[in-house]
């Protein structure tokens, strides 16, 4: 078996091993494992279809429907013809090839799709992986079999061709509708790092609590989740502390392991690619760094609500799992508190046994979208900013300086220290690096902020 590209982006032709002898032939015109290893896109086929045709020149298209297909013949040959009508630069391109039992073709979604049988008795058979309804048809897209501008060479001339009505009166390429990508979803959209989002997906669709509860499965159940390829989940319980509260301990379970539970469940039904933040709480902070394929061993509600998270999304084909630590944006973070208390004269004690790296949204942000539209393998990546690891009181110092203080205000004090007499204080990693080296492998070019910025 090979799988070769066409001039048309994503769409790909397999040539198929036929095994022949006296009896007649076999193939496995559909082998998940063997296709997926090759090249071809795991897109999960839903329902197969066949349709005959009983005489040579029955001519059928040129349709783009609202899903991805891997369309072959069961009997017999046809001519198969294929335009992108999709929204962008390839709108228009046209690619031919002579279809018999050794040869398939992947179809993605919004390329139309056209045939003509090459001789009586021609049995066309197409995987698709959404279910037919008549709500879909709406979604289809066509252009006509005769337009001149595209020439189709068709082997048959059109006028003596089997063709119905219907095709007959398709729109040229001019007039035709162009299909449009799925849209992305962000969310947790208000947040910190949804407004850093938001910033590169200016088409996305934003959502928050106050419009879709995750944790409610009747707003989950009555929410449109078809129209979406991505879905980034920047929403959680960040709330360390009050994670240790009764209350607090089923709201932190609830947003952070039963909502990407839930999150992975539909990623699998509609095919989304899930992008899910996580946290270098799933950590005790016992080692110099933490990896990827570091052992999960979280020491609060927070960091134990969180790795259950991550479990739960890595059931999802298609998901990238974002460890991150220290996240500063738009909004409250440790580094507006410690300006605020610089310019207010205050001088506080901050922690200084605690190490790690900050990350600004800014960069997560960027992170998300590379490993998107570079199409980086599935996975767990880390990500922080780039440099050498500090103290909160190395950044509290910092900021201090950069608003015109002395570093000397800033007191260091150990963890211990600051949370003496305290109450219902979640347990925090001492050492919170994450190794980056997974993520620049992947070309991405991590960014160093200066340290009180």
């Amino acid at each position: 078996m090979q799988i070769e590209s066409t001039p048309i982006s994503g769409l790909l032709v397999v040539h198929l091993d036929v095994h022949e002898d006296n009896r007649g032939w076999f193939k496995e015109n559909w082998q998940r494992e063997t296709m997926v290893a090759a090249g071809l896109p795991d897109f999960g086929p839903v329902q197969n279809n066949m349709s005959f045709n009983l005489t040579r020149g029955t001519t059928r298209g040129i349709h783009a429907e609202p899903w991805d297909k891997f369309v072959s013949s069961a009997q017999g040959s046809y001519f198969g013809a294929w335009v992108d009508l999709r929204e962008g630069p390839s709108f228009g391109a046209m690619f031919t090839i002579e279809v018999d039992e050794s040869v398939a073709v992947f179809v993605p979604r919004g390329v139309g799709n056209a045939y003509q049988t090459l001789s009586d008795n021609v049995t066309y058979s197409y995987l698709v992986n959404d279910h037919w309804s008549e709500s879909l048809i709406s979604e289809y897209a066509y252009v006509n079999l005769a337009d001149p501008i595209l020439g189709i060479p068709w082997p048959i001339p059109l006028d003596q061709a089997e063709i119905s009505e219907k095709d007959l009166n398709h729109p040229f390429l001019a007039d035709a509708k162009r299909v449009l990508p799925k849209k992305t979803l962000i969310l947790g959209g208000k947040g910190q790092l949804g407004r850093a989002l938001t910033t590169l997906y200016p088409e996305a669709r934003c959502v928050d609590i106050d419009e879709l509860d995750l944790t409610d499965p009747e707003q989950v159940a009555s929410f449109d989740w078809k129209g979406f390829d991505t879905v980034i989940n920047a929403a959680a319980w960040t709330n360390v502390d009050g994670a240790e509260t009764p209350e607090g301990r089923i709201g932190a379970w609830k947003a952070n392991a039963e909502v990407p539970a839930t999150l992975a469940r539909l990623a699998i039904e509609h095919r989304h690619r899930l992008v899910h933040i996580s946290s270098d709480y799933v950590f005790d902070g016992t080692h110099d760094s933490w990896t990827e394929t570091d052992d999960l061993c979280p020491l609060s509600v927070y960091g134990q609500s969180k790795a259950a998270g991550d479990l739960a999304v890595g059931i999802a084909p298609r998901h990238y799992l974002i460890r991150t630590s220290w996240v500063v944006g738009d909004g409250r973070n440790f580094l507006r508190t410690m300006g605020d208390l610089a310019d207010r004269g205050s001088s506080p004690a901050v922690v200084c046994d605690q190490i790690g790296r900050l990350t600004h949204t800014a960069n997560l942000a960027a992170a998300i979208k590379y490993l998107l539209d570079v199409r980086a393998p599935y996975g767990t990546y880390n990500c922080t900013d780039a440099g050498d690891p500090v103290s909160w009181a190395d950044i509290a110092k910092a900021v201090f300086t950069a608003h015109g203080r002395s570093s000397a205000d800033v007191t260091p004090v150990t963890t211990e220290e600051y949370y003496a007499g305290k109450y219902m204080i979640a347990p925090r990693p001492l050492r919170s690096v994450l190794d980056l080296s997974k993520l620049e492998a992947t070309g991405y070019e991590v960014p160093a902020y200066p340290l009180g910025s």
